[in-house]
């Protein structure tokens, strides 16, 4: 942590209005360079695109509970304007980073702060180069949970449309006559997640709805290998198919027997030799003769991170992970039948012991952790945001103090940061994670340790935050790479 300290304001209130203005003079900035330039801005990993002034408050905030520090929008706003004068080529800046470096690392020692900027960002000014050729054409095979919220998610980062691009959600004809109007609605209102942030007009002659100028077909089909998208205008397209009815290769293989489609992920876990890909852990074993592959489940998202985090570190000898897990359309809502066991209680009234995967499924995505994990699972009433605890045997003795040191570091400064949160909160609850883009967020309060015994809880958005995962693997199998900067913390 660093150890620079703003002197505390004389009048507090005249100290937040003055940073409250700079906060609203950010977002012209960033959807500018968003829109114009595809240039995306961060605070420490936060995202500036779309985000209220006092969102961007918020994320700043973050910054100084995690770092130590009193960085703040006096500091990131002079980098953000600095960056609108430059001519830049696609990437994503971290203007919170680069602010840190400038004034507390000294990296600008000497330079005016547009000196220090266009130093930093020097290869990427007059850059021509683009994240892709071409936009990519992206269906959703279904339309519930992970659908509608992946939808919502493509349809935050068109941007200027030259990247990912939603075209169709595919799903089977409901039995009302106003089929379309109602999957519009329920990607308009959610009642985990909200209001969708936009607008959405249904257009019934050409079979769609458009969201923030979208135009996304609702194609009908009862089988995958029946639909040709060329039809639609669509080709070369990446489907995500989220339905889990098929989740072998022979099965996802019907996707590519129709015309226009080329690639396939499937958002649940992958069976037989289908390769299940954690981003930000093995996703390097991607290859561009991949096809088909497996985002993996959310708990395993959601786990794989920091086991590998704790497994480099320490060394982990064996551990048991402990889903408590948030109820799912998997259940009954009141007592009736279900072939699984225990899943045909009621599913808002009951916590529900099962089985899960997860603990096996990580030793396909961390070989070396491989029959070193059992796991459980408990559902329990709520509709989003689980926790999963780790309690592991380590190759050394470790204390709270280190672990948790270790994990904040993890999550501001490491590869990983993408994918672990970090919270030192005494007074979080499951809902204040709604929405995290983390695969998980590790909870710093509750640690547990004595001597070589580690436990770890950490709470994941099993919905969203999954989402985002499966987003950053659409984004490698799509061939996007873009620039990051500052290169190094």
């Amino acid at each position: 942590m660093n150890d620079r300290k703003r002197k505390r304001p004389d009048d507090y209130f005249k100290d937040w209005k003055e940073r409250e203005a700079l906060a609203e003079g950010m977002i012209p900035l960033v959807g500018q360079l968003s829109r114009e330039k595809s240039v995306k801005c961060y605070v420490y990993g936060k995202p500036l695109v779309n985000r209220s002034v006092f969102e961007i408050m918020k994320d700043h905030r973050y910054v100084r509970q995690v770092e130590g520090n009193e960085l703040s929008e006096f500091e990131t706003f002079p980098v953000l304007n600095a960056l609108s004068q430059l001519d830049l080529g696609p990437a994503h800046i971290d203007v919170g980073r680069l602010a840190l470096k400038y004034y507390d690392k000294g990296a600008g020692e000497g330079l005016s702060i547009d000196e220090y900027v266009l130093q930093e960002l020097a290869e990427l000014v007059g850059s021509q180069a683009k994240p892709l050729e071409q936009p990519q054409d992206v269906v959703l095979y279904g339309f519930g949970r992970i659908g509608r919220l992946m939808a919502r998610i493509l349809i935050d980062k068109t941007d200027g449309g030259d990247c990912l691009r939603l075209r169709a959600i595919v799903v089977r004809k409901g039995k009302a006559p106003n089929d379309l109007v109602k999957r519009a609605s329920l990607l308009r209102r959610d009642s985990v997640h909200g209001a969708f942030d936009g607008t959405i007009r249904v257009d019934e002659e050409r079979q769609s709805f458009v969201a923030n100028g979208n135009e996304i077909k609702v194609i009908y089909a009862d089988a995958p290998d029946t639909i040709d998208y060329n039809h639609y205008g669509i080709d070369n397209a990446i489907i995500i198919d989220n339905t889990g009815v098929w989740r072998d290769e022979a099965g996802l293989s019907l996707h590519l027997k129709s015309k226009g489609a080329s690639k396939v992920i499937l958002t649940a876990p992958g069976k037989g030799d289908l390769k299940n890909v954690v981003a930000g852990i093995n996703n390097d074993i991607i290859t561009a003769q991949d096809t088909i592959i497996s985002a993996a489940s959310c708990t395993t998202n959601a786990i794989a991170p920091p086991l590998k985090a704790m497994d480099d570190e320490f060394g982990i000898v064996a551990g048991h992970v402990e889903t408590v897990h948030a109820f799912t359309n998997d259940q009954n809502l009141i007592d009736n039948y279900h072939k699984a066991s225990r899943r045909g209680r009621a599913a808002p009234l009951n916590m529900v012991i099962t089985e899960t995967g997860a603990a096996t499924a990580v030793g396909k995505v961390l070989p070396q952790l491989q029959g070193k994990l059992t796991g459980n699972a408990i559902r329990v009433p709520t509709p989003n945001v689980s926790m999963a605890i780790l309690n592991l045997t380590l190759e050394r003795e470790t204390t709270r103090e280190e672990v948790n040191e270790f994990m904040r570091n993890q999550a501001v400064h490491s590869p990983l940061r993408k994918q672990i949160d970090y919270s030192a909160s005494p007074e979080v609850v499951s809902s204040d994670f709604v929405g995290s883009r983390h695969a998980c967020i590790f909870d710093a309060q509750a640690t547990v340790t004595n001597g070589k015994q580690a436990v770890l809880y950490l709470w994941y958005d099993n919905e969203f935050g999954y989402s985002c995962q499966v987003h950053r693997i659409l984004e490698q199998m799509a061939g996007i790479n873009y620039a990051e900067f500052p290169k190094q913390d």
